[in-house]
């Protein structure tokens, strides 16, 4: 095997940077699709990523001082489930532990 110079390796990023950036898709151009187990561990990192985000946006709702009610209607849920599930992270600035509902 024989060591490529920098020129080389340069000339085919070049190459590679230029085919990509003049890449037309045409119709039916698309990724291969994905082994089950790889389409499985893909869909639950969405999933915990579309959690975080969820709980993210709970814990900004109570700050504004949304109340449970008001944040599982949005969730599609009852304010008590809502609590249950997001309470102990999405405690409003201020409140009180044991305090379910405003």
């Amino acid at each position: 095997m024989t060591r490529r110079s920098i020129e080389d390796i340069k000339a085919r990023a070049d190459a590679f940077a230029d085919a990509f950036e003049n890449y037309d898709p045409k119709p039916g151009d698309q990724d291969a699709p994905l082994p089950p187990v790889m389409a499985v561990k893909l869909a639950a990192w969405r999933r915990d990523a579309a959690e975080r985000e969820l709980a993210d946006a709970v814990q900004a709702a109570r700050e504004q001082r949304l109340s449970w009610r008001e944040v599982g209607e949005a969730i599609g849920t009852s304010g008590e489930a809502a609590r249950q599930r997001y309470g102990a992270s999405a405690r409003p600035t201020g409140a009180r532990p044991n305090r379910s509902t405003r």
